[in-house]
């Protein structure tokens, strides 16, 4: 059996390891399946990654605290992700994060199917 691994296609795999690339990134590059990478970076004993199925899973950034209790209207405006996004910033209801326009909007009673 041959090996499909030149000594031009193993320096190119040991470069692109070093740099970080997934082994998917690796394996397209070089036009070999990502099993073909994996085995020969073992057999190599290119420096190991840690697993992505072991690692803990990466810890989002707090979101940035909304207008609740800061006195100004945290109902948004516009769409999120786009340049426009914001909230109203009018002044609330004392113990409600939005102004009266917003709270009535918001805080819906319902309705009392009893009720004849």
């Amino acid at each position: 059996m041959e090996s499909i691994w030149t000594s031009e296609l193993v320096q190119n795999l040991a470069r692109l390891w070093d740099e970080g690339h997934s082994t998917a990134e690796i394996g397209r590059r070089l036009g070999v399946s990502k099993n073909a990478v994996v085995g020969k970076a073992h057999r190599l004993a290119l420096t190991p990654r840690p697993s992505p199925l072991k690692r803990p899973p990466l810890r989002r950034p707090a979101a940035p605290a909304v207008a609740t209790g800061s006195g100004s209207c945290s109902w948004p405006t516009g769409h999120p992700g786009d340049k426009d996004f914001g909230f109203c910033g009018k002044r609330t209801l004392a113990g409600k994060p939005y102004c009266a326009e917003h709270a009535a909007m918001a805080y819906v009673r319902p309705k009392n199917h009893n009720a004849a």
